[in-house]
């Protein structure tokens, strides 16, 4: 994997845990969700897509690949709060990375994969 993957593997995760730490998804806010989909969700999804295309196609290690999937969940999951809705998140980053290809829109990528908020 590429040291600048790893970076903003790192940059991406320690966010996460930023924005853990002090989330209250109390009372349900959707500007709110809608950031946390600019600032976290869109750019992990982004840090497979880019690893994936074009001429430098990144393999991930198990350990690096299993940091991003874990952080895209942890990132959907406050999202979901944001809604008031609880999830255990255990998403696919290849999935998202297929539907963002197909969608072009970051928020319904979220929507799809977590039916949050229902349509």
């Amino acid at each position: 994997m590429s040291h600048q993957s790893h970076d903003r593997i790192r940059a991406l995760e320690r966010r996460a845990e930023a924005a853990a730490e002090g989330f209250d998804p109390t009372p349900p806010d959707e500007a709110r969700a809608l950031e946390l989909l600019r600032e976290g969700v869109g750019p992990t999804v982004a840090v497979y897509c880019e690893a994936r295309t074009g001429d430098a196609w990144v393999r991930f290690g198990q350990q690096e690949f299993d940091r991003l999937e874990r952080t895209f969940n942890r990132w959907l999951e406050m999202y979901a709060a944001c809604y008031g809705v609880a999830l255990d998140g255990d998403y696919s980053i290849r999935t998202a990375a297929e539907l963002l290809v197909d969608t072009h829109d970051i928020r319904d990528v979220a929507t799809v994969l977590t039916g949050v908020p229902e349509r």
